[in-house]
């Protein structure tokens, strides 16, 4: 499909932004994400789907570009509602260009001619309705960077918490106050990429790492279950020291943070280099628990990483949830406890009470 007619497409699926300030005359502030974009009349935003139409800031809504039913372990979420389903919906555009990215399709639409995702109108309702008769018990924002797409989020969102359903936002963390203040009464559970400790990579990949530390900081003290993901890629982001460095931060915020570190496939343009080993993942993990970390999961290669799918007591070691992959295979826990020494555990086991 020519680039003009997917513009058009995605233009016409749009409204006035809530995440905006108003600068001299009509010349305005994107605050959706961490590139704090100021636009002029007909300027677009890094992400291409936030642009500026004669002093109005126009942003994404009422469309989707994916839909699916997907386990919650896919996301992934560990420590809510195992074995449940998460209806996963996705818009286009992303502030990030990762040359690995594994939703390419959708997430550089308007920046790469290859994509030619459509965008299909559908209402929040209609959403929510597909959850439901689905047996979903959350839905989620995600495929492409849900925080450039949150006014639509957030009206999903809001359609989902009338319903008794869950919500969840899988990310990059590269946000802003702003964004933060206005997705915290919505949003139950969030995924961020933590995708390297180094501010020269995070500039590569088109954003920085200041914001997305700032982010994940936030998103804890705000109450909001956190979860994090690490693609560990050979010979980028998988030194002894980087690891290190990412689970010393992480363990800074909270121990209690889940962190999952996930095998590398080439993907996109990152073809030059093979896939993650175990013996990687299994090094990650021992990063992990020697920062202070109670839960570390690895990723991707599944039945492959001795018990490193699975959740432990920290306090006992006692087996609470078996995994392989995606799959729940056994829930031993008592209510949100453990069963043999009667710890809490940290997470949404039965609900988001």
């Amino acid at each position: 499909m020519p680039s003009n007619t997917i513009r058009h497409n995605i233009d016409s699926l749009t409204r006035p932004a809530d995440l905006v300030r108003n600068l001299d005359g009509k010349n305005l502030l994107c605050t959706a994400c961490g590139h704090l974009c100021k636009l002029k009349p007909g300027q677009r935003g890094v992400c291409k789907v936030r642009f500026n139409m004669e002093g109005t800031l126009m942003v994404p809504f009422s469309y989707s570009a994916g839909l699916q039913n997907d386990p919650i372990e896919k996301k992934p979420f560990f420590h809510a509602l195992p074995g449940s389903l998460a209806m996963s919906f996705g818009m286009l555009g992303c502030d990030f260009r990762c040359a690995y990215c594994q939703n390419w399709l959708t997430s550089q639409s308007l920046k790469d001619k290859a994509s030619t995702v459509r965008a299909i109108p559908i209402t929040a309702g209609e959403i929510c309705d597909q959850a439901l008769q689905q047996g979903s018990r959350v839905v989620v924002s995600t495929y492409n960077e849900p925080l450039i797409t949150s006014e639509w989020g957030v009206e999903v969102f809001q359609e989902a918490k009338k319903r008794g359903l869950g919500t969840a936002y899988v990310s990059n963390g590269h946000g802003t106050p702003e964004v933060m203040e206005y997705l915290h009464p919505w949003v139950d559970l969030f995924k961020i990429d933590l995708k390297s400790f180094s501010e020269k990579e995070y500039r590569r990949l088109g954003g920085n790492l200041s914001a997305v530390l700032e982010t994940i900081q936030t998103v804890q003290y705000m109450g909001i279950w956190l979860e994090l993901v690490s693609l560990l890629i050979p010979d980028y982001n998988d030194s002894d020291i980087e690891l290190a460095k990412m689970a010393e931060f992480i363990a800074g915020v909270s121990p209690s943070i889940p962190w999952h570190v996930t095998a590398f496939h080439p993907d996109y343009k990152m073809r030059d280099r093979g896939r993650t080993q175990v013996d990687t993942l299994l090094r990650a993990s021992q990063h992990g628990k020697a920062a202070g970390l109670n839960f570390v999961y690895c990723g991707n290669l599944p039945g492959q990483v001795t018990n490193a799918e699975n959740t432990y007591c920290p306090n006992c070691q006692h087996l609470l949830v078996e995994r392989r992959g995606f799959q729940v295979l056994s829930i031993n826990l008592k209510g949100e406890r453990c069963p043999s020494c009667n710890a809490d555990i940290p997470g949404h086991w039965l609900n988001f009470n």
